[in-house]
């Protein structure tokens, strides 16, 4: 029969994680074999309220405690917010100024509240510091305790192990000694740090289960290094190449570029590519028509400055990684290539101007700008163009402009003239897609009618009154690309890795001991005890008890209980029915 006794009550939670500290109070009898298996350091019943070290003392524990670690952690999630609605000005300096002159009286407050600056500003520091204080708080002093508990041995076996949640005891006509060398010898088998003291073999396993819980405290700071790392030195650009055309990785050369606080524009790596072609195909059939299926940018790239170009292919999930950076492909569309000429023939302008996408079937817009122009009397003036695109033209009867299908079947441009002003001398910034016409005048044909034209590829658009002409000359496609600079990634991958192992390690894996005692008998037997502790409650500490019970009975067979000694019968037990708690 198996010997029970109440579980003696938790002293520690070492599963909260962070720092939640728990009573060292022995259990009575049980000596230091029922301190607690924790390294969670002890806190103090009561506030230290004398002097200026107990209130520092106090305050410390208290920012230590996973109370406060929950509270920071909430905090700057909180504060990470406003980072996301509001525009900040490390990454997009226009959108906070359009911000402030849009809100004439949330603006000023914003500012002076940080919010355009929110991951540099002085209070999402001070929660991003503490939070750090906090947990090397907890660290440091659970790691060196730790390392004192793998450098000692584990406890002397308890004077009562009958008290222990898991017990069992029978006679053996073995001697003490073979017992305990046997029990030695069984439990270095299982991986438990054993040894020998007195008339007892202490053991102790799970270690992996602090240092799982270390480990997922260590990855929580290298996921908050990686998170300000990412946050200060990332960048973050776009550019729009058009097939036979380059990119230099040059601040000049990106059509916008939105970087952290820290990093410096002007140190950019030196690399480049160059767009040799576009491979798009489409469904052509069923309900997916118009679906891509290959939607491939064949580039030349080269890395440093007197790097030799080499041959690759971006596609949307496999970006192209040169150095730190990634080039992601975007978008596709189409650039028709034309050809303006002025009013005394000469050639005001040629070459492809992208047009932007506006459905899935690519019916695109653009504008054409021509800021170099001499009419037929040889004065200075500017032309803009402001034109309509479909790869697969669908409007053949009906006059208007729309695209069948995204792919170059039936190129057609339809094209509105202007004369005058482009204001680009105004020194405003403008959009390069869009044609501000306010201080322009349409074109007008002979019968003062506005004044358009539907082009294919190889026509051309006489301008009314010998002010020139447009042809058409073809298309060329471009693809939209993203430069994209993250130095945290790495690290932050590395950290919730290590985060998710530890916190496995720290639920599944449970810290144990096991005392195994053999001592002589008053009838010159020898009685042997085998018990356990658990770090927590643990249904299958029994099992194990039960296990290590049952292992050890080839060098210690139990003896059959005597049937005219109540105590024999009271104490003596088969391991094998194993040790119920």
């Amino acid at each position: 029969m198996s010997k029970t006794t109440t579980p003696p009550p938790d002293t520690a939670d070492e599963s909260s994680g962070h720092s939640r500290n728990a009573s060292t109070t022995e259990e009575p009898g049980l000596g230091a074999a029922g301190a607690q298996l924790s390294t969670a350091p002890a806190e103090d019943r009561g506030v230290l309220a004398l002097g200026v070290v107990g209130w520092v003392r106090w305050c410390w524990r208290q920012l230590t405690s996973m109370r406060i670690a929950l509270i920071l952690l909430f905090l700057l999630s909180l504060a990470s917010i406003p980072g996301s609605l509001i525009p900040q000005r490390g990454s997009d300096p226009a959108k906070v100024e359009q911000y402030k002159a849009d809100h004439e009286v949330l603006g000023p407050i914003a500012e002076k509240l940080q919010l355009f600056n929110v991951y540099s500003s002085v209070w999402f520091s001070a929660i991003y510091i503490l939070l750090f204080i906090s947990l090397i708080g907890c660290i440091i002093p659970r790691s060196w305790q730790f390392v004192g508990q793998l450098r000692g041995r584990p406890p002397a076996a308890p004077r009562h192990l009958g008290r222990l949640p898991a017990h069992s005891t029978w006679r053996t006509d073995a001697e003490p000694e073979q017992v305990l060398e046997a029990a030695h010898r069984l439990l270095k088998r299982r991986r438990y740090r054993a040894y020998t003291r007195g008339n007892a073999v202490a053991s102790e396993k799970g270690y992996l289960r602090e240092v799982g819980n270390l480990a997922f405290h260590v990855s929580l700071i290298v996921m908050l290094v990686a998170f300000a790392t990412g946050q200060l030195w990332n960048s973050e650009g776009g550019k729009l190449v058009v097939e036979g055309d380059g990119f230099s990785n040059t601040l000049s050369q990106y059509d916008d570029l939105k970087s952290g606080v820290l990093f410096d524009r002007q140190k950019l790596p030196p690399f480049g590519f160059t767009l040799e072609g576009f491979d798009a195909t489409y469904e052509r059939t069923g309900p997916q028509k118009g679906t891509p299926r290959t939607f491939r940018a064949r580039i030349s790239y080269w890395e440093g400055a007197n790097g030799e170009p080499r041959p690759t292919t971006i596609t949307v999930n496999h970006p192209l990684e040169v150095g730190e950076s990634k080039v992601y492909l975007l978008g596709h569309g189409y650039a028709p290539v034309v050809t303006v000429k002025d009013g005394q023939g000469n050639i005001a302008y040629q070459g492809p101007v992208a047009f932007l996408p506006q459905d899935s079937n690519v019916t695109s817009v653009g504008v054409i700008k021509v800021p170099n122009y001499t009419d037929a009397n040889g004065r200075k003036d500017q032309l803009g163009f402001q034109g309509l695109f479909v790869p697969t033209f669908g409007g053949a009867g009906s006059g208007s402009m729309f695209s069948q299908f995204p792919a170059l079947d039936f190129p057609v441009m339809a094209l509105t003239a202007y004369r005058g002003d482009l204001g680009l001398d105004s020194g405003l910034p403008q959009n390069v897609y869009q044609l501000d016409s306010k201080n322009m005048k349409q074109f007008m044909d002979d019968k003062g009618q506005k004044f358009k034209k539907m082009l294919r590829p190889g026509e051309t658009m006489t301008l009314p009154g010998g002010a020139g002409s447009l042809t058409f000359d073809g298309v060329k496609e471009w693809a939209t690309f993203q430069v994209s600079y993250r130095p945290g990634n790495g690290l932050a991958l590395a950290g919730a890795l290590a985060a998710l192992i530890g916190l496995s390690a720290s639920l599944f894996i449970q810290r144990r001991r096991i005392w195994v005692k053999a001592t002589p008998g008053e009838d010159g037997t020898t009685v042997v005890e085998v018990a356990g502790l658990g770090r927590s409650e643990w249904a299958r500490l029994p099992e194990e008890v039960a296990a290590v019970a049952l292992a050890l009975r080839p060098d210690a067979p139990a003896l059959p209980p005597a049937k005219d000694t109540p105590e024999s019968t009271a104490t003596s037990a088969d391991p094998a029915q194993g040790a119920r708690p």
